[in-house]
């Protein structure tokens, strides 16, 4: 069972800069039990496109390659480690 966590961003966007040191501890602190990745929206349309991504910051949670929780705009700390906790 793997728990993957893609940041989907941009860096010319205030709320992903915003959001940057928070899932920078969140990937510090969830290492071996989740896996964090970053999508630059600009750098990668592909990916982009393949999840429906229409507004950044958004947080895709995803548990065997399925989307299982979905995070659009400014959140916090918390909120994030409930919904990736839920699905772990």
């Amino acid at each position: 069972m793997s728990v993957i966590l893609i940041d989907f961003y941009a860096d010319w966007c205030g709320p992903c800069v915003t959001m940057k040191p928070i899932i920078e501890e969140l990937e510090k602190e969830l290492t071996g039990k989740v896996e964090v990745k970053k999508i630059n929206v600009d750098e990668n349309e592909e990916e982009t496109k393949r999840y429906g991504i229409l507004s950044i910051p958004t947080y895709l949670i995803l548990k065997d390659d399925s989307e299982v929780g979905r995070i659009i705009g400014v959140t916090s700390k918390t909120i994030l480690e409930e919904k990736i906790n839920q699905n772990s």
